[in-house]
């Protein structure tokens, strides 16, 4: 079938009977594609965190941020290296991670760069993260900051502590991978 458009307006219908219609779209008028941005981009990676601790479960959570934390973490200038998970009142907080104002930072704001801030979890998931923390010890790691659909959200890693030992023995398996790869490769 070939298009065929009437003179009377933009209405476009298929007619098999008009000879003189285009048989492709004009590619001046087709829409472009937009090349797609990774999903997930990371702002912020805490390494030490799997290097000091078994992670047993993952959770994502939201954050509440202020505008100048948003921008800032647009600029990709926020660190977890000192950050931790604090349960407090029923609620999960952010301690101890550190967003870089910017230099553009509105004067009316006092921007304060290591303040807590409060994290966005389910009911079920807080309960269930309060039970293990409580009473099996466990620890709440901050694991990585990344974007998803346009939100801020923070990586948090359900961990138990490593001794000296495990991490050496981690070691000794990384640098045992890492030689296995270059004798295949060779």
């Amino acid at each position: 079938m070939r298009r065929f458009s009437y003179k009377c307006g933009s209405l476009t219908t298929l007619c098999p009977y008009n000879p003189l219609a285009p048989t492709s779209p004009d590619p001046r008028f087709m829409s472009k594609k937009k090349a797609k941005s990774p999903a997930g981009k990371v702002i912020a990676v805490n390494r030490r965190a799997r290097h000091d601790y078994f992670i047993e479960d993952t959770f994502e959570a939201g954050l509440a941020l202020e505008g100048w934390e948003a921008k800032s973490m647009r600029e990709g200038r926020a660190q977890l290296t000192e950050a931790y998970v604090n349960l407090r009142n029923g609620e999960a907080w952010l301690v101890g991670a550190h967003f870089s104002p910017l230099k553009t930072t509105a004067t009316h704001v006092k921007a304060d760069p290591t303040r807590s801030r409060k994290l966005l979890l389910h009911r079920h998931e807080l309960d269930r993260l309060t039970g293990a923390v409580e009473r099996k010890g466990y620890a709440l790691v901050p694991l990585d900051l990344h974007w998803h659909k346009g939100r801020a959200k923070l990586k948090i890693g359900l961990a138990k502590g490593k001794k000296q030992h495990d991490k050496r023995a981690a070691d000794k398996d990384r640098d045992w991978q890492r030689q296995k790869e270059r004798i295949l490769k060779h």
